[in-house]
């Protein structure tokens, strides 16, 4: 029995397997918990082997995986780079930090994701690559992605940062563009604390991206007995992960397929509780599409208001539920004013900004706390958001 007291967090990490012995092996059997060790290449031959990318680098954050993706897409002061406003800082940062200038572009009202019909009008000489950004694991159209950078010779860089195991057609995302870039946050659905990886879709980036994520050396090379010295080659900075991180990972990804249906079992357990709420016009839920089309990272509803979301924040804090907003958006942002632009509208981006509400969802939570979530945002349109609705 749940105790009514008891706080629902909004995300918990979790042990699923082998992660502590694993970590206790790195240290006391192989003696390496610095990068590259055999943690790291465990890690990084079942990324390889399960999603199916020519080359997989693990990193120390997703971060520095877009980071390296804009290093070997050769941004430059002045490029431009299409990707929507609706994401995390790092995306747009990657590009900043070589010199280039992010295009904001709208979102799609049914998936959350970049808008393709929109990325064509964007595009002018400067453009260099588009980076779609699968939100909550649920696919971009790549199909039409890829074909527009096809014809103008642009380079596809995914943000599949929440979208481990998440498919487009018969395609792993991460793997459909040039390089794909993943995350092991914590908030993630497979975990390392901090952590990412660079997927190399285009044979062409391999010996370079080693080269960068070894601080623009060749001693990857070095240690494969390839060359009898290693040397500065090129640019690049430390974006290898201790091998106790890979360590950590090689056990969740080795449980990564329970991970990924205990938490899409507990986002269409979401869906199914609040449905009757839904079709009474208290807020919209995701569709079922986007549900089965992800991988179980995020449920969330878009409330009527960004007070009433507010007010259902600190309505559900009150109960010891933990709810959050996701992102401001990155167009309006002092940074994003300062060192991007926007093409065109940003309609849906603003309007789902102000009403989008994230529930707690991990993989340890039961659909006993689902339906405590689920009685509580009832209990509030009861009360609470009724009157503000009447009000309106």
């Amino acid at each position: 029995m749940l105790d009514p007291l008891s706080e629902i967090p909004f995300n918990k990490p979790s042990i699923v397997g082998n992660e502590i012995y694993y970590m206790a092996q790195a240290v006391i059997k192989n003696g390496h918990i610095s990068g590259n060790g055999p943690f790291t290449k465990k890690c990084e031959q079942w990324l390889e082997d399960k999603l199916g990318c020519r080359r997989a680098l693990l990193t120390h954050s997703c971060t520095a995986a877009l980071e390296m993706a804009a290093m070997l897409c050769e941004i430059k002061h002045g490029d431009e780079v299409i990707l929507p406003s609706f994401t995390f800082v790092s995306t747009a940062n990657a590009i900043v930090l070589r010199g280039g200038v992010p295009v904001f572009v709208d979102i799609r009202r049914d998936t959350l994701n970049i808008n393709e019909n929109f990325i064509e009008k964007a595009i002018n000489s400067r453009t260099k690559a588009i980076v779609p950004v699968h939100y909550g694991g649920a696919p971009c159209d790549m199909a039409t992605i890829m074909s527009i950078a096809h014809k103008h010779d642009l380079w596809v860089i995914e943000d599949a940062a929440q979208g481990l195991l998440s498919s487009y057609q018969d395609q792993k995302i991460g793997t459909v563009g040039h390089i794909g870039c993943l995350s092991f946050h914590e908030t993630k659905n497979v975990i390392s604390g901090e952590g990412g990886a660079l997927l190399i879709n285009d044979e062409r980036f391999i010996e370079r991206a080693e080269i960068i994520r070894e601080k623009g050396t060749n001693r990857t090379q070095y240690f494969r007995g390839q060359v009898d010295k290693y040397t500065w080659l090129d640019i690049g900075s430390s974006y290898l992960p201790s091998d106790l991180i890979a360590a950590f990972l090689f056990a969740q990804l080795q449980e990564c397929g329970r991970l990924v249906e205990a938490r899409r079992k507990l986002a269409e357990y979401y869906g199914q509780a609040l449905l009757p709420l839904a079709e009474k016009g208290f807020f919209e839920l995701p569709s079922s599409e986007r549900v089965f089309a992800g991988n179980g990272h995020i449920y969330y509803i878009l409330v009527g208001s960004l007070g009433e979301r507010d007010q259902l924040i600190k309505f559900l804090k009150k109960r010891r539920i933990a709810t959050v907003f996701h992102y401001v958006p990155l167009h309006s942002s002092p940074a994003g004013l300062k060192y991007g632009r926007v093409s065109g509208t940003m309609d849906v981006t603003n309007d789902v900004s102000d009403r989008l509400l994230r529930l707690p969802l991990y993989y340890e939570m039961t659909s006993e706390a689902v339906n405590r979530v689920v009685q509580s945002i009832t209990n509030f349109y009861k009360t609470v958001g009724r009157k503000e609705k009447a009000s309106a």
